[in-house]
């Protein structure tokens, strides 16, 4: 008779919870179909279509074009969009903020800074396909990311106090910014190269970078199950999570260093990519609500499905030209967004 009141609530909570378990399952199964079908698209776009693609088996130029430049582009375009996306709801997650994004830590000026001293330093060629080039501005501008986040948390002297971590992030983001248009005003050769990294574009993605991307992606994924608990006593007030008997400094401070991390690796492979970090973990909530745990993840496949259906559009749009993605998805997020946000107004007036 005792045990009967403590395991009826379990049976009840767990009923609320399995229609939300369903359906993010049919939701992960349609990102994935998804993501497969881009992928196939994406192999097919560009300037020669589907010729490429038919012909891959018997013409190695064919086999080439697809093999070594469409098929790492819009893997790797997935596959930072997957960051991005697990770094926004990792952001709104921490900072109790549904408008936090990936750069607010300013890591997004931190890699612009340490790409312009990579072209200072190792030239001011963009779309040069030295693997020691590529993994020299690639290292310069994640380390430029990393930098820019770890003196965000020395400002701000520590992770618990949210509003002052923001701050910090706001002030170094514009002082790195400042540093970055002098470096550009000193060396002005380096500006079209900086043009192209921000205003984002995956046309210098390569397998070596698609390799760097998943495993980073892997470990981000990891560690934010790993703290999935925090995450979801945060949404509740700071009592509540402290409530769960956690550490939360130490995992502050690992969620931190996950953001960076995440932010930091797609940011050096296809330059400022705007909005996907912020949308993706919107449309995970406005489908399904579960855990961080699982929000996480799906806000990570949303995300790569955003940049590679981002991608493909900007590929497509004015062939045989393409459209810088960055500006692609800056324009459509912020008229998402700016719907979403009459829907709200209009929601609330009773409209």
């Amino acid at each position: 008779m005792a045990a009967f009141p403590t395991s009826a609530p379990a049976s009840a909570a767990q009923r609320e919870a399995a229609p939300g378990l369903r359906r993010s399952a049919w939701l992960a199964l349609v990102l994935l179909v998804l993501s497969a079908l881009l992928l196939l698209v994406g192999a097919s776009v560009g300037s020669t279509g589907w010729e490429s693609v038919l012909r891959m088996r018997d013409d190695p130029t064919s086999w080439q074009i697809v093999v070594d430049i469409r098929l790492p582009r819009s893997l790797g375009a997935w596959l930072a969009g997957g960051l991005l996306g697990l770094a926004g709801a990792v952001a709104q997650g921490l900072f109790r903020n549904p408008l936090a994004d990936p750069y607010l830590l300013g890591s997004a000026s931190g890699a612009s800074l340490g790409s312009a001293l990579g072209l200072v330093l190792l030239g001011s060629s963009v779309t040069s396909l030295n693997l020691l080039y590529r993994l020299g501005m690639t290292g310069m501008a994640f380390v430029g990311a990393a930098c820019a986040v770890a003196l965000t948390v020395v400002l701000a002297r520590n992770v618990q106090n949210t509003l002052r971590l923001l701050l910090a992030g706001v002030i170094v983001g514009v002082v790195l910014g400042a540093m970055r248009d002098l470096l550009e005003l000193r060396h002005p050769d380096i500006l079209q190269a900086m043009q192209a990294f921000t205003l984002g574009t995956s046309a210098f993605v390569g397998w070596e970078g698609c390799a760097l991307m998943a495993g980073v992606l892997l470990v981000c994924v990891l560690a934010t199950w790993c703290c999935a608990r925090l995450l979801d006593g945060l949404t509740l007030g700071e009592a509540t999570a402290a409530s769960l008997g956690l550490p939360l400094a130490p995992l502050r401070y690992g969620l931190v260093a996950v953001l960076a991390l995440a932010t930091g690796t797609s940011v050096a492979q296809t330059g400022l990519i705007a909005f996907v970090g912020l949308a993706a973990p919107h449309l995970v909530r406005s489908l399904v609500q579960v855990g961080h745990g699982r929000s996480t993840v799906l806000a990570a496949a949303m995300g790569g499905v955003l940049l590679l259906a981002a991608d493909i559009l900007a590929r497509w749009l004015v062939a045989p030209q393409e459209l810088p993605v960055g500006v692609l998805t800056a324009a459509l997020g912020g008229t998402y967004l700016l719907w979403r946000m009459h829907r709200s107004t209009r929601s609330a007036g009773g409209l």
